[in-house]
């Protein structure tokens, strides 16, 4: 363990993450106003910031909570989830996402990827569908960035009355094929977002779920704060809630069984002031992913994945399938060898059905054949605003040189 901070961070200065957030001089500002001048908690920034998002994507609503984790959470308790109910998602996927079903009591049930765009494919899911017919929700994953194909999911949800909650963990900036925003919640019930510090914006930890539904928004507030209501909806308890046809200003009720998953002004403030500068944010990605592509367009070995989807991603990830064996190297050597110079990379995902806890209750990688296949080959490389052009230079100087050997 590195117990000297000076050590520590000249080492962080010359690492090379797969990820990073970038804080400027109005980030900080933002946070120290809050620090100084307004409530750290259940304040004005938090509805601010909301309302900021919800304007950004074009959806009506938004709510704010600690993680996109709790965001799923609240997001099944909305859609009804309960005991027996099956709740799909894609294999290749941070736990959260299946996770959410299983706070519910539900069944999470997966379906293969398409190897094209690494998200849920529309025409298993059909037949995923067909097989568990207690379905509630769908929750495609917007992979690294890029859009599902949700007009045909959103057709296979109305068909069977399911709710759709997108999550866009990945995916804050991207848009669909006819230009709309992820996040307007076009083709869902609910759409959620995350803002921890390798996400499109940082905000330290935290989430956001837009919705269009009124109802759907007033139950999120309700279940964020333990299912209190103080101002929102109509009061329950007439009789104590009001003297003379006026609201008691101390009066407020718990209504339903909720959370604390709220998010402070502090991580509001910040995540507000990233949202400014997203637009720049995703352009550099995109100028990065671009000298990525063109230096990997003529080897064999290596081939970057959702090609033919670049304008419209938001650049989360940049995610390369590698063929080892012809390499002649394993993953962990390839990944070793590149942090050695200082650059670390990353695997997304191991498939939620490979985790020990999945494979307790029965679920089998083996039949879902192209995540696994894409597992077995995936390697996500450094991408993130800062990182310099001398710096991705190295990175690709780096793969050559392992290659060549």
């Amino acid at each position: 363990m590195i117990r000297n901070p000076l050590i520590y961070n000249n080492l962080m200065k010359n690492l090379i993450p797969y990820g990073k957030h970038f804080i400027d001089q109005d980030d900080i500002d933002a946070v120290v106003d809050v620090l100084k001048y307004r409530n750290l908690t259940q304040g004005g920034a938090v509805d601010s910031f909301e309302r900021a998002v919800a304007k950004f994507v074009g959806a009506k609503y938004a709510v704010a909570m600690s993680s996109w984790t709790a965001g799923l959470h609240m997001a099944c308790v909305v859609a009804n989830v309960d005991k027996g109910d099956d709740v799909i998602t894609s294999p290749i996927t941070f736990v959260a996402s299946a996770n959410a079903a299983l706070y519910c009591n539900a069944n999470p049930i997966f379906s293969d990827i398409n190897p094209q765009t690494i998200n849920i494919c529309p025409n298993v899911l059909k037949k995923t569908v067909q097989k568990n017919t207690n379905t509630k929700v769908i929750i495609p994953v917007h992979y690294a960035g890029v859009a599902c194909d949700m007009e045909k999911i959103k057709e296979i949800g109305d068909d069977i009355n399911a709710y759709i909650i997108e999550d866009a963990a990945h995916a804050l900036g991207a848009k669909y094929p006819d230009g709309s925003m992820v996040g307007s919640c076009k083709y869902s019930d609910m759409t959620g977002f995350s803002f921890h510090p390798v996400k499109s914006i940082a905000a330290g930890e935290g989430g956001m779920i837009t919705t269009n539904s009124e109802k759907i928004y007033k139950r999120l507030l309700r279940l964020r704060s333990h299912g209190i209501n103080k101002l929102d909806d109509n009061f329950m308890n007439i009789d104590m809630s009001h003297t003379n046809n006026v609201q008691n200003p101390w009066y407020y009720e718990m209504q339903e069984l909720g959370y604390n998953y709220r998010i402070t002004d502090i991580q509001c403030a910040l995540g507000k002031a990233q949202l400014k500068k997203l637009p720049s944010f995703i352009e550099r990605r995109k100028q990065l992913v671009k000298k990525y592509d063109d230096f990997f367009e003529d080897i064999d070995e290596i081939n970057p994945i959702q090609k033919n989807f670049r304008d419209s991603s938001s650049h989360h990830l940049y995610v390369v399938r590698i063929k080892f064996e012809k390499i002649g190297i394993t993953r962990a050597e390839f990944m070793n060898r590149l942090k050695e110079n200082n650059i670390l990379t990353q695997v997304h995902y191991m498939p939620v059905t490979s985790h020990p806890y999945y494979k307790k209750l029965g679920y089998k990688t083996i039949n879902f054949p192209e995540s696994k296949n894409f597992y077995e080959e995936a390697l996500s490389i450094p991408l993130y605003y800062s990182l310099s052009d001398s710096d991705q230079a190295k990175v690709l100087d780096s793969i050559s040189e392992i290659i060549k050997k």
